[in-house]
């Protein structure tokens, strides 16, 4: 009896959407030993990471809209076979990849699943159906008035879009007359939620998990808000030490997390901890956190949130091994707003890597560089990385930074276009 030879299949494709420039973008890292062939759909600033030479196909393409991406897709599965998995690991793509894999039958997270994670109105419904406490909302269209709103929600009220990241587009409106300029501000309306200001420390959670389990978790405090950073006010967070606020707060994102179906994947969670010890839901993202938080958990707990995040959101196991991993460190992050008015030129910025002691590693915009307010966390005045003894102890290293860190800029009298 022959036998026929054995045809070797190719390794299952990967598409990619990158919109990173930096280490995020070398998704290669992430499939090592030939697991996977990996496909690219990028911008052009998005070159740099990604290893061209090892890539099936990459697509240079001018944004990374569905309507620009769908075409690309199709060509690249007709070209070099069915696809095993479409990956966004930014926030900005995860709802594009979703469309994508049901418009072309790839398996992967649904639009629906996506959605609770995009949209701030959608989240909460699923948080307050399961009894979790999440502030109250209102939905905003067109009719709505400030009159209307400051009826249902009271003052002060928070008013942002309900597809945004980073506090882009929020408004914190304390009197019914800032409220109306709000909105006459933002003219369409539809795209937009109210919610009540709820007072309290505002944290942030971050991990992976794994059939219904943390994987990885740590908890941190903010210092300052991510709205204060939007109105030019440095921002940072600090890891909580073990206790048992920690251990509260890891309860409530689990409860979160159940309620939102999140089984395997990266989140980034925030809860405000009123002042009789409560958390409230605030809002959770499907991919890891920004700033210093992708580099601090890396440093401190040995987790590449990006890889694990990459992973597990086409059904890989983490990489990294939860009994391996660090559970409690001392650390965290500042990063300065980049100097109004817009655009400024860096003339010079000193260093605290030795003068503050917490202070490990930092990033400063070199002089001549021209900061013209699309920085955001990732390209900003500058940013600082911590560890220290105990939670106080960082927390004093943050707040001597911001008093320490100069950084002189200048109008220029011409910008290049």
């Amino acid at each position: 009896m022959s036998s026929q030879p054995r045809v070797s299949q190719p390794a299952p494709l990967l598409l990619v959407i990158n919109r990173f420039d930096d280490e995020f973008g070398e998704y290669h890292r992430f499939v090592p030993d030939g697991t996977h062939r990996l496909a690219y759909l990028t911008t052009p600033d998005g070159l740099p990471p990604l290893d061209l030479d090892g890539a099936v196909e990459t697509v240079v393409v001018d944004d990374l809209g569905y309507d620009t991406l769908l075409p690309a897709a199709r060509g690249i599965a007709e070209k070099h076979g069915p696809l095993a998995g479409i990956v966004g690991v930014s926030e900005f793509d995860l709802l594009t990849a979703a469309e994508l894999r049901q418009a072309l039958a790839v398996p992967g997270w649904s639009t629906d699943h996506v959605l609770r994670f995009r949209d701030k109105a959608v989240m909460k419904q699923w948080i307050q159906r399961a009894g979790v406490r999440a502030p109250r909302y209102l939905e905003l269209s067109a009719d709505s008035t400030a009159a209307a709103i400051t009826a249902q929600l009271g003052l002060p009220l928070i008013l942002k879009p309900r597809d945004g990241a980073a506090s882009r587009g929020v408004v914190l409106a304390r009197t019914e007359q800032e409220l109306a300029a709000a909105l006459a501000a933002i003219g369409r309306q539809e795209g937009y939620e109210a919610e009540e200001f709820v007072e309290g420390a505002i944290h942030h959670v971050d991990g992976i998990r794994v059939a219904g389990r943390f994987h990885f978790v740590t908890v941190s405090e903010y210092v300052n808000t991510c709205l204060d950073f939007m109105e030019g006010t440095p921002l940072g967070s600090v890891l909580l030490d073990a206790g048992p606020l920690r251990e509260r707060l890891e309860g409530f994102t689990a409860e979160c997390l159940d309620a939102l179906e999140l089984l395997d994947g990266p989140f980034h969670l925030e809860a405000i901890v009123t002042a009789d010890g409560v958390p409230v839901f605030l809002e959770v993202g499907l991919r890891p956190g920004g700033a210093g938080v992708p580099f601090l958990h890396r440093d401190l707990f040995g987790i590449d949130l990006f890889e694990e995040a990459f992973r597990t959101s086409i059904g890989l196991a983490p990489r990294s091994s939860a009994e391996e991993l660090l559970t409690s460190a001392a650390g965290g992050w500042l990063v300065f707003p980049e100097p109004r008015p817009w655009p400024q030129r860096v003339l010079a910025r000193n260093s605290l890597v030795g003068a503050v002691p917490e202070v490990y590693a930092e990033a400063l915009p070199e002089p001549g560089h021209l900061l013209d307010g699309q920085g955001g966390y990732d390209h900003a005045g500058g940013r600082f990385l911590f560890r220290g003894a105990d939670q106080a102890a960082v927390r004093r290293a943050v707040l001597e930074t911001i008093s320490r860190y100069r950084l002189e800029v200048e109008v220029p009298a011409t910008v290049e276009r």
